[in-house]
């Protein structure tokens, strides 16, 4: 007899079990072990009235929406109407069969309102951290900083030149995303990060850099910053900036504080790419964190021209001056800083030595004297020139493939290549979701196949 897969008679009753359903092996599985929002609810009651119409759970919008930055779901309609079909989905979002979705709208006021005032995706991503923390997942000993660039929501074709680009707006009447970007024009990561005007501005997201920054076609950006623990690769922290070099490491000194104040985690070593081997960021790691810096440093004073660089110089820290190959002494010059006014202290040699010296044709064949420029924190970048010269800056320099590896995840796997919101708070939000992503990702898979916590670390 042949059956029928429906039969014509509706069924009356339903014996349906959501959690014999979900498959055990399921990743929302494993992250729902390591997710705690138990907290969530006490927290954010100071932003609900007693009165009124019950709102929507505020654990149950922040599950939906770390499952969709976790699967790659970054559009709250299309994470609707997944969570809607999916089982697993409902599943992990503690909802039953038949419990209604909530409407896409109700995300956008609460991440404009109640999540905003209270960052409590920030606490998320800092309750994930210490999660990870107390499972020994984070070493302390070496972080890694590096910044990515993310496309952001804004048109060339609608731009505006930078010079003809004017600040006299009017908050109360200007959109959301351009009422953020004035609210942080005195912030050092965003408004006073540089005085340069930029060559092209976005009315409709301002705060968007213009950058040609991958040596490809130029377009609006922000940076997505990550303090990473080399260890296992756990994020310890995340922040947005501008997509400019002196924004990014304003954030990276930001991360560095914000992750000693918050978890009371101060690492060892540092590594970096060459953009953060300036003098100011380097003093900033070694005389005032205590942190060495694994990190390259910008130094524009080897000559190719034959002639002596800098490094053929000595210099006397007790006396405060340089001695020449030929033993020669550069007495530092009167002012306080060289003639240009910025940190760089001059020595010159003198007119006499100079003029009747064997090696004038390899120092300063053109000119009567010779002078040599040292940052005032050189300290500092010879601090890191040391480092460089050691083997462990070699391993150091194969650990930072971790960060690198985070961004090409973030957006290969997790498809974030774009922002979908707009602003500083647009990018802060979806930058710590990500972020929450890739930890939970992370943490959920090492604790299910727990690492072998007995690596040796870089010391």
């Amino acid at each position: 007899m042949m059956g029928r897969c429906k039969s014509e008679q509706g069924q009356l009753f339903y014996a349906f079990d959501l959690e014999a359903v979900v498959p055990d092996d399921h990743q929302v599985r494993q992250i729902a072990a390591v997710l705690d929002l138990s907290w969530v609810r006490a927290e954010l009651a100071p932003h609900y009235s007693n009165t009124g119409r019950p709102s929507v759970d505020p654990e149950l919008m922040i599950r939906m929406l770390i499952l969709g930055y976790v699967f790659a779901i970054r559009s709250e309609r299309a994470l609707c109407r997944e969570v809607q079909l999916n089982l697993a989905y409902r599943w992990f979002c503690g909802l039953g069969i038949e419990d209604r979705i909530p409407d896409h709208s109700a995300f956008t006021r609460a991440r404009n309102e109640r999540f905003r005032d209270h960052d409590v995706f920030r606490h998320v991503f800092e309750h994930v951290v210490v999660s990870c923390i107390k499972a020994g997942l984070v070493g302390g000993d070496g972080f890694a900083v590096d910044a990515s660039l993310i496309a952001a929501d804004a048109n060339k074709c609608r731009s505006t030149p930078g010079d003809k680009w004017s600040h006299d707006i009017d908050p109360m009447r200007a959109r959301r995303a351009v009422q953020d970007y004035l609210a942080n024009l005195d912030d050092p990561a965003w408004g006073r990060a540089t005085d340069v005007v930029p060559k092209f501005v976005a009315p409709s997201d301002p705060a968007a850099q213009w950058t040609g920054a991958l040596r490809s076609a130029a377009f609006f950006a922000y940076a997505d910053n990550y303090l990473v623990d080399i260890k296992f690769g756990i994020i310890m922290d995340v922040e947005a900036s501008r997509a400019i070099r002196q924004s990014e490491v304003g954030a990276s000194q930001t991360m560095i504080e914000r992750t000693e104040k918050t978890f009371g985690i101060k690492p060892d070593w540092l590594v970096a790419d060459t953009a953060y081997g300036a003098a100011q960021n380097l003093h900033f790691l070694v005389d005032v964190k205590g942190i060495a810096p694994h990190i390259p440093v910008i130094d524009k004073s080897k000559r190719d021209d034959g002639t002596f660089s800098r490094d053929d110089f000595i210099y006397d820290e007790a006396r405060d001056q340089c001695i020449c190959p030929s033993g020669k002494i550069l007495p530092r010059s009167s002012g306080a800083r060289g003639p240009r006014g910025d940190d760089a202290i001059s020595y010159f040699s003198r007119v006499a030595d100079c003029r009747d010296c064997p090696l004038k044709s390899k120092c300063c064949p053109n000119s009567p004297s010779r002078k040599i420029t040292r940052h005032v924190h050189e300290a500092a970048r010879d601090v890191a020139r040391a480092i460089a010269k050691t083997p462990a800056y070699d391993q150091t320099r194969r650990d930072r493939k971790k960060v690198e590896m985070l961004f090409a995840h973030l957006k290969r796997i997790l498809r974030l290549g774009r922002l979908r919101l707009r602003g500083p708070a647009g990018a802060r939000f979806e930058f710590t979701l990500a972020a929450i992503a890739q930890n939970l990702r992370r943490f959920a898979k090492l604790a299910l196949h727990p690492p072998n916590t007995a690596a040796p670390c870089v010391a």
